[in-house]
């Protein structure tokens, strides 16, 4: 493994402590309806295994279905984001 490669894992395992923290930040004090409220912390906690696995792939997008589970975490944040604008919104 050369130094980018190592360069590019360490950063992934960084990238994914980060994820763990925010997952579980969200499932301690976040203030959204269901599904929400466990749908966005348990995205964040499988975007940070996504990191794992794309640590020892070198790769985002291989195999593929590491791409469609980050594909689908960046959905429900999305989605999440979202709905808590129509929130923000209707409480004013």
């Amino acid at each position: 493994m050369g130094v980018s490669a190592e360069f590019h894992a360490l950063f992934n395992y960084v990238e994914a402590g980060l994820w763990f923290a925010i997952a579980l930040s969200l499932a301690l004090w976040l203030r959204m309806r269901r599904p929400w409220r466990w749908l966005l912390p348990l995205s964040f906690g499988v975007f940070g295994v996504s990191d794992l696995i794309e640590a020892q792939t070198g790769a985002w997008w291989e195999p593929w279905w590491l791409f469609v589970m980050k594909a689908a975490c960046v959905l429900v944040f999305l989605l999440a984001f979202r709905e808590r604008r129509r929130q923000e919104k209707k409480n004013g």
